[in-house]
């Protein structure tokens, strides 16, 4: 019975050492090597629930709709629906508007700070890797010609406020579900 046990106790210990990581803040990458982005790391769960949710409008579907007031971005799908996401916004003077379409789709994207975003903040690094420490989180799609993005985060408390130099966060869970829904060409209505 006592070795019963023993072995029991053992097993739920191997089972629980990724999440015993998260916890502590020890990278997955480190302790998993390179089949991380197998497990989707997810980034933390937002307080906004995704949803689908009634939505008239005379957006075909595929479209996205960024609510910027609401801080929600939505997914026009058939029959008068979509599918409704927290996002983090820009704050108080970066915020904008305007119709795009995404140009381009990465996974895990490295980030360079754009030049007036180094001259507010001078301490930020010039280039980092993609990866679970980096801004631009699990996923990104590039906005035309902008400087702007939907993108994941490293932050997902930060979703339902203002607080980005005016790209849309999300967490990754949910970047990651819209990334695999829209393809390069979809257009991007934001509202202001």
């Amino acid at each position: 019975m006592t070795r019963r046990f023993a072995l029991i106790a053992a097993t739920l210990g191997v089972l629980a050492t990724p999440h015993a990581a998260f916890a502590q803040g020890f990278d997955m990458r480190e302790i998993m090597g390179g089949g991380f982005d197998k497990f989707n790391y997810s980034g933390g769960a937002s307080s906004i629930p995704r949803t689908t949710v009634n939505f008239a409008s005379n957006y075909a579907p595929g479209t996205i709709v960024v609510a910027t007031g609401e801080r929600r971005l939505y997914l026009v799908q058939p029959n008068g629906t979509a599918l409704r996401y927290g996002i983090g916004v820009g704050r108080d003077g970066f915020r904008w508007g305007g119709t795009h379409r995404i140009t381009a789709k990465k996974e895990w994207p490295s980030w360079t700070p754009p030049a007036q975003m180094l001259r507010r903040r001078p301490d930020l690094p010039r280039h980092m890797a993609g990866g679970v420490d980096n801004p631009l989180g699990a996923r990104a799609m590039y906005l035309g010609s902008t400087l702007y993005r939907i993108h994941g985060s490293n932050e997902p408390e930060t979703i339902g406020q203002a607080v980005s130099s005016g790209c849309f966060r999300m967490t990754n869970d949910d970047v990651s579900d819209l990334y695999s829904r829209v393809g390069v060409g979809t257009t991007v209505v934001v509202k202001n």
